[in-house]
């Protein structure tokens, strides 16, 4: 079996991870558990791995970058950052074994179930009847077999607005830029609700990508080079966007920088001023959720208004600030 040179930060959670830590070199490794069954923890403490326990956030961006902070001047040449399930969940022992010995900047993912879904369509252009080709409409009195077939030639040419997730390459996964994510019950956001918003907090001049393309799972093997790149401070700033809260479950803006872990990883964008000062960063924050609050506030007293007809919210001015009615 291959083994790696890269030092192995394992997030781990109920859990013992012995068939990532086969590819990792003697004692090449930390363990960073947040396990709540009860047995990992002593199975790992008893087994003599190297650990550390940490309360557990929902995720596991925030060890990673906690470890940077805490370890920063002594990072190792080479840093594969992975979860204790990453083999069998993000990807197969196959793929482990391919890359594993890489020392460059590689993403830990492999996307096996959906590829066919996610890749460029192969049905047979000539399939498709003529009167079809560029057309928008498919008729509706036509086999399934046909409507799949022409379903494929709109996607080969880009008329496809219904998927939002492709693949690069069997490791590279893109997803369209809409932050479809952030909407969901169960994990709730109090400072960013778009990716675009988070990356123009972070960085002064980036660029609002129409795809973003990151490794599900956030894992990644890494250089020192590339995570000296920002300062601990960074790290820990970032960290207080993520740990906030595990009520009804970790913060939402861990799916925002999940995504946006290859910029931070490998751009050169200029960073603001005050994600490398924590009281700036205190401030700042404090100020966006301010504005979250207030605009939450409107957007109920718009949904009250609407529900009981009366006209919209109105300043002293007279202009309406929410709605035309």
């Amino acid at each position: 079996m291959a083994q790696s040179d890269a030092f192995f930060l394992i997030h781990n959670y109920n859990t013992v991870p012995d068939q990532l830590l086969s590819y990792c070199r003697p004692d090449n490794y930390a363990i960073v558990d947040c396990s709540d069954d009860g047995a990992t923890p002593q199975k790992l403490q008893y087994g003599g791995y190297r650990v550390s326990f940490v309360p557990n956030t929902g995720h596991n961006i925030t060890t990673y970058f906690a470890w940077f902070a805490a370890h920063y001047d002594a990072l190792p040449p080479l840093v594969l950052t992975g979860k204790g399930n990453m083999i069998g969940r993000h990807v197969s022992a196959e793929y482990m074994d391919r890359v594993c010995g890489n020392t460059w900047f590689t993403y830990l993912y492999e996307e096996r179930v959906a590829r066919a879904r996610y890749a460029k369509p192969s049905a047979d252009p000539s399939a498709i009847p003529p009167q079809w080709h560029g057309s928008e409409t498919i008729p509706v009195n036509v086999s399934a077999q046909q409507r799949t077939v022409a379903n494929c030639h709109k996607h080969r040419n880009g008329q496809d607005a219904c998927s939002i997730a492709f693949l690069a390459t069997e490791s590279h996964f893109l997803e369209r830029n809409t932050s479809w994510y952030m909407d969901q019950p169960t994990h709730l956001w109090e400072y960013f609700g778009t990716y675009d918003e988070l990356l123009t907090f972070i960085y002064r001049d980036p660029v609002l990508p129409r795809y973003v393309e990151f490794s599900p799972g956030a894992c990644y093997i890494l250089t020192r080079d590339q995570i000296r790149q920002h300062p601990p401070v960074f790290y820990r700033n970032l960290n207080r966007l993520m740990d906030y809260t595990l009520t009804p479950g970790f913060p939402a803006e861990a799916y925002l920088i999940e995504r946006m872990l290859p910029v931070i990883y490998a751009e050169r964008y200029e960073v603001n001023p005050w994600m490398n000062d924590e009281t700036q960063f205190l401030r700042k924050i404090a100020t966006a959720r301010e504005a979250v609050l207030t605009r939450r506030q409107l957007e109920a007293a718009e949904r009250a208004r609407r529900n009981s007809g009366l006209p919209g919210l109105v300043r002293r001015t007279g202009r309406k600030i929410l709605g035309r009615s």
